[in-house]
């Protein structure tokens, strides 16, 4: 359990945190070493981020949040999940993100970086912020999905599912859940059958021609969510959701 590194050519990072994988801070913070530590490995060509369990990434681990006296663990897990979402769109190799089940909040984070989406049937994907009095990951919600839906996702918490992605293109596949592993292994070895050096400057000219520098939007975003817990909405909504 926890999150392990399974490395060769076709490395992968694996999430176990029963009930949800809901991480704190300690997990995120293994999850950007170990993604950092696969990408740096000069025999790795591709990286294939998935989970164990019933979904894919709960996001943070409200109860961690909520039952820490003053800021201290806001701000930990803000910059533990800005180390993993930087992790995984900064790994010298293609990121292959492999979704199961729900993909929320800091899994939406994690999956909008990856370079590469395979879900499974029954993933859906949302960013249920709002109704738990904090911002953040619309930045990586806005690579899912169009920019009006992005918006209406944010304001109503509303999902949508593996099916819908994969229409936009923004999902490459979407395969039983029993086969998702299988799925994206097999994209994985597409990948890892080209000229790894080439691969790597590939990786590397398309984060430069991004639009949207990821880093700093994310990190805009997160402003208002210290700004929402300065004035007691944060409390308010993580205490609702006890």
């Amino acid at each position: 359990m926890g999150i392990t590194l399974r490395a060769g050519p076709v490395a992968e990072v694996v999430m176990d945190v029963p009930p949800v994988n809901a991480l704190t801070v300690r997990a995120w913070d293994e999850l950007a070493t170990t993604l950092r530590a696969a990408g740096d490995d000069p025999a790795t060509r591709v990286v294939v981020l998935r989970a164990e369990g019933r979904g894919f990434n709960a996001g943070v681990d409200i109860k961690e949040l909520r039952d820490a006296p003053g800021h201290e663990a806001l701000v930990a897990v803000n910059r533990a999940c800005y180390a993993a979402f930087a992790a995984v769109y900064e790994c010298a190799v293609p990121v292959i993100a492999a979704v199961q089940g729900h993909c929320l909040g800091g899994g939406v984070g994690l999956a909008g970086n990856a370079d590469i989406v395979v879900a499974a049937e029954d993933a859906y994907f949302g960013l249920p912020e709002v109704d738990r009095g904090a911002l953040g990951a619309a930045t990586h919600l806005a690579r899912l999905v169009p920019q009006h839906l992005m918006r209406a996702m944010v304001y109503t918490c509303r999902n949508v599912t593996a099916a819908e992605l994969r229409a936009f293109g923004s999902v490459l596949e979407v395969a039983p859940r029993d086969k998702l592993r299988e799925a994206a292994l097999e994209v994985a070895g597409q990948i890892a059958a080209k000229d790894p050096y080439v691969v790597r400057r590939a990786k590397e000219s398309l984060n430069g021609i991004d639009p949207v520098d990821v880093r700093r939007s994310y990190r805009f975003e997160q402003g208002f969510t210290f700004e929402l817990n300065l004035m007691g909405a944060g409390d308010r909504h993580r205490e609702r959701f006890r």
